[in-house]
């Protein structure tokens, strides 16, 4: 049942994504699937720099730092996703917007 979870943690994530595509100015994510591949492309690359740099500086971690690199994680997704759109300022009120989100309704798996 760990896929289950899995599964449920990117539709959740697609959901904030979602949600906040409609309340911060400067980000957007056009439809249901794009942002259900943002959230693999964020939880990818917020893995890599994770393995790569250590816990502290990845997104998911706490602080100034992973503030961030949360917002140059998500800054960098849009070249990967057709269809989504964050400027710098998008990203880090998006960064913000997630980070509160995750404290209420926690998305990753740890």
């Amino acid at each position: 049942m760990e896929w289950l979870g899995a599964i449920v943690r990117f539709i959740v994530s697609a959901l904030v994504l979602l949600f906040v595509g409609l309340i911060v100015p400067g980000f957007q994510v056009l439809g249901f699937w794009n942002a259900l591949l943002a959230a693999l492309v964020i939880a990818a690359i917020g893995w890599v720099i994770e393995a790569t740099m250590g816990r502290r500086v990845s997104p998911y971690g706490r602080g100034l730092i992973g503030f961030l690199v949360s917002a140059a994680v998500i800054w960098a997704t849009q070249f990967v996703v057709p269809g989504m759109n964050a400027g710098i300022l998008g990203s880090l009120v998006a960064a913000f917007v997630i980070g509160l989100i995750d404290m209420f309704i926690p998305t990753t798996i740890r």
